[in-house]
């Protein structure tokens, strides 16, 4: 036998069949209210009869007299009375109000230990209601939701992950199956064709491990944003500037136009991340002699854009809904020869997300370019 289980089996065992946290709150309001009212009557039993003999000296009656005693004793009738009433009508109320706050309060509670009993065995849709108790009440039950939607999103990219490790890594170990048993056998030869092939497989499944690792961070929101203002000019040059020289490698033409340069809370990192996966996007998909123009410009009165449209190969419309799942592809504009895993766009919604904006694809057809929007939010200085 596990000794700290004999150990703290009987405490828990005594700490589970004890008095709930209600009924002591209740018995503890009990207590002090019954110990007001007999605290109220010993005072008042001890002040009243001084005082009223003191005015019936001051009104000449003789404390000895018939008289004195008569109206001694409707003064005693008439305190015993009303402080019995009084006080008996007080305790009552008071044992109504505190019995109908510790149910509320008993409830709310159960309703915590019940829902994290649930999240703990696995059920993460459960949510915690606002008791209306109060600010730390509300702030506890935002908690517990909170925890459970960030289980839940755990949960559910876990199972993505493995589902999507699966059919993502079946090609590539394919591969690599494939040509050491022909190695195996003696059909080729481990000549440079075969080196590339086994070395292009093997740096095919160390890409994919990256980018599920960035995408798993991203939709869990655990990519930290650390927004500053900035504007998006500076974005758009950044981006440009980081990417020109592959794009002059290509023969495609990169221009940069900025039309309105507005102030966003952005995280520059993050946002260069994005804008660096959509030029990466547009460059693989545009042929030499292409043209990628990058603009920023001003949506409306609180919402800034900015664009990424290319001349390349273009998207079909059934495929412009899915375009940013992840590890989707078109079968003729988004497929595995480009070299991508499907990973980056969705990284790039997500980040995009998480600085409060939007992103969006629109492109006429195949062979009629694509364009990409990247939408902000403006921010007032």
């Amino acid at each position: 036998m596990n000794p700290r289980t004999s150990v703290s089996g009987p405490s828990e065992r005594r700490a589970l069949t004890g008095s709930s946290f209600g009924t002591r709150l209740f018995l503890a309001l009990t207590v002090v209210v019954v110990g007001c009212a007999v605290s109220a009557w010993i005072v008042a039993s001890a002040l009243a009869p001084g005082i009223f003999h003191d005015h019936l000296g001051q009104a000449g009656i003789d404390h000895n007299s018939s008289q004195a005693a008569h109206v001694e004793m409707a003064f005693t009738w008439a305190i015993v009375l009303a402080w019995g009433m009084a006080i008996a009508i007080a305790v009552l109320l008071a044992l109504a109000v505190s019995w109908y706050l510790t149910r509320r309060v008993q409830r709310s509670l159960t309703a915590v230990t019940t829902s994290a009993a649930r999240i703990a065995s696995g059920r993460y849709d459960t949510r915690v209601h606002s008791p209306g108790l109060g600010r730390e009440f509300d702030e506890l039950a935002v908690t517990v939701n909170e925890l459970a939607r960030r289980l839940e999103a755990t949960e559910s990219t876990r199972r993505r992950m493995l589902s999507d490790l699966g059919h993502e890594m079946r090609t590539p170990i394919a591969t690599l199956d494939s040509y050491l048993e022909a190695l195996d056998d003696g059909v080729r030869t481990f000549d440079d064709d075969t080196r590339q092939v086994l070395r292009g497989a093997t740096h095919r499944l160390g890409r994919l491990a990256q980018d599920i690792t960035a995408v798993s961070r991203a939709e869990e929101h655990l990519t930290r944003i650390r927004p500053v203002p900035t504007t998006t000019g500076a974005l758009v040059t950044a981006a440009v500037d980081a990417v020109r020289e592959r794009y002059e490698s290509k023969g495609v033409v990169l221009h940069s136009r900025i039309d309105d340069s507005m102030v966003v809370a952005a995280d520059p990192d993050r946002l260069d991340q994005v804008l660096g996966n959509l030029l990466d996007n547009a460059l693989r998909h545009t042929p030499a002699g292409g043209t990628v123009t990058v603009a920023s410009s001003r949506a409306n009165y609180d919402r800034v854009e900015i664009t990424v449209a290319d001349t390349g190969e273009g998207i079909a419309s059934d495929h412009l809904d899915h375009l940013f799942d992840r590890f989707y592809r078109a079968d003729t504009a988004r497929d595995r020869s480009h070299g991508g895993t499907g990973i980056g766009l969705t990284i790039t919604r997500t980040l995009v997300e998480a600085h409060h904006g939007r992103v969006r694809v629109h492109s006429d057809g195949p062979g009629r370019g694509a364009r990409f929007t990247l939408e902000l939010p403006i921010i007032k200085l």
